[in-house]
């Protein structure tokens, strides 16, 4: 009797999230509890906690361990800690239901492919380049989740996949994130923390946007080619067949009414009051969720929903955006039982004790790596910034370097992380709404990953010379 192979099966995204959740539960019992001291401080008008430089010191185990009733916890404390951008999500999907309920985006996005014609692939190096410089300049990341929808509706009308329209938000922001110029939340935070003044390597970053933006977009419309060519060679093939329904729900011989055009002008119109209020006013998740309501009742007048199709159109919505919502909670949970656990500032100590004294090349290289690994366990840029600077930074003066090209170490290291990190919430969410397994994205995304990890690290040893 011949015995059948078992084949392997990556794990559902919410079981490998609680899988993180027991290993980070289990490593608390390992490593030893410790912390730095910490002052409260005034960083660029943000109150922000900062740590002592070289005041680390361990602290009793007992009580830190975190055992089964933590790890059950988890998930709960999570998506508590993450209430705002959970209902960000929530909120911002029963909005954009609307949206998508009167079917204008559908119509427009069809006469668009249309009129495009053989040009389609330019979308994608336009898009890409606006998104990087809004993840260089104010940060974009999490205001690109409502537009995953519409971008998957685009590349299904231009004949590409879902694939190519997570490329364009995620890997496009993410680039941006990497070659960060005045980015607030890891160039201009980093840099206060790190006493940096004046951002001296200002011009050297805008080299390195260009070059790894250039790398994204090129990694990108080859895979969208090869797409085009053959569309059964897409990664996300069967998939797609399944889901395009959900995205593609309009009749071809429907015209492209004018209460479209007013639909789809109050949307992009929208857009750009968004991208105001980031930049000049501090927007952020509330202001931009009140911003998406706004649209989506305004959508559901002008196509003429009575009250019960536009509150019913939003619970759709919020239905259709609840997985990436939950997601986002649950890798939170995983961060809550490190901080419970007492074991990042251990984690932070060992890598600044590992990287003194190393000569530049080997610096470089292995700061990089000690970034990736920091953001694994802390996502958030400003927050990977706030603990590590005050213990890198020092560093930088051992090996005679610019303060600032530790900072750059982070930017770099953070957006590469979150590039094939489980607990990236805007990868997650993203992925959710398309309804792509992770392990599809990590074949793809392991990939520019592993070319961006070498063009940073070239990049960072450059500016160790500067």
């Amino acid at each position: 009797m011949e015995l059948k192979k078992s084949k392997f099966v990556f794990p559902h995204s919410y079981t490998l999230i609680f899988l993180l959740i027991i290993i980070a539960a289990l490593l608390t019992w390992f490593i030893p509890s410790g912390q730095f001291k910490t002052v409260v401080e005034n960083i660029n008008g943000m109150e922000k906690t900062t740590v002592v430089p070289g005041t680390y010191h361990q602290i009793d185990k007992a009580g830190y361990g975190q055992g089964i009733g933590a790890i059950l916890e988890a998930p709960a404390a999570g998506v508590i800690n993450a209430v705002e951008v959970v209902a960000f999500v929530l909120i911002v999907g029963g909005a954009f239901g609307i949206i998508l309920k009167t079917g204008a985006v559908d119509r427009g996005l069809f006469t668009l492919a249309q009129s495009l014609g053989d040009k389609g692939i330019l979308v994608i190096p336009l898009s890409m380049i606006l998104f990087s410089l809004g993840g260089s300049t104010f940060g974009m990341s999490e205001e690109v989740i409502p537009l995953f929808a519409v971008f998957v509706s685009l590349m299904f009308s231009l004949g590409f996949d879902s694939m190519t329209a997570i490329l364009i938000l995620f890997l496009g922001t993410q680039a941006g994130y990497i070659g960060s110029t005045i980015n607030p939340f890891n160039v201009l935070i980093a840099q206060g923390v790190a006493d940096v003044h004046g951002n001296p390597l200002l011009i050297y970053r805008v080299i390195c946007w260009a070059v790894i933006t250039i790398i994204s977009i090129l990694f990108t419309m080859h895979y969208a080619r090869k797409v085009k060519a053959n569309p059964e060679s897409s990664i996300v093939y069967k998939n797609d067949q399944k889901v395009k329904h959900k995205f593609q729900n309009f009749e071809i011989d429907q015209p492209f009414s004018t209460s479209d055009k007013w639909i789809i002008g109050g949307f992009i119109f929208g857009l750009m009051i968004m991208i105001w209020g980031i930049i000049s006013q501090g927007w952020y998740m509330v202001e931009i969720s009140a911003l998406f309501v706004g649209l989506g009742l305004y959508a559901g007048i002008v196509a003429r929903f009575n009250q019960k199709q536009i509150a019913e159109a939003f619970v759709d919505g919020c239905a259709d955006f609840a997985y990436a919502a939950v997601i986002i909670g649950l890798a939170r949970g995983v961060l809550v039982i490190l901080e419970n656990g007492m074991i990042i500032d251990t984690i932070l100590n060992c890598l600044a004790n590992l990287l003194g004294g190393l000569p530049k090349f080997m610096f470089s290289a292995i700061l990089l790596i000690a970034q990736i690994i920091v953001t694994f366990f802390v996502p958030s840029s400003s927050g990977a910034a706030a603990l590590t600077m005050p213990v890198m930074a020092p560093l930088a003066d051992l090996v005679h370097i610019n303060r600032d090209v530790v900072v750059l170490s982070n930017q770099f290291g953070n957006g590469l992380m979150n590039l094939i990190s489980p607990t990236g919430g805007v990868l997650l969410a993203g992925l959710a709404i398309a309804e792509i397994n992770f392990s599809k994205w990590l074949k793809v995304g392991s990939k520019i990953f592993v070319i961006l990890l070498v063009a940073s690290a070239i990049l960072l040893y450059i500016a160790t010379l500067l």
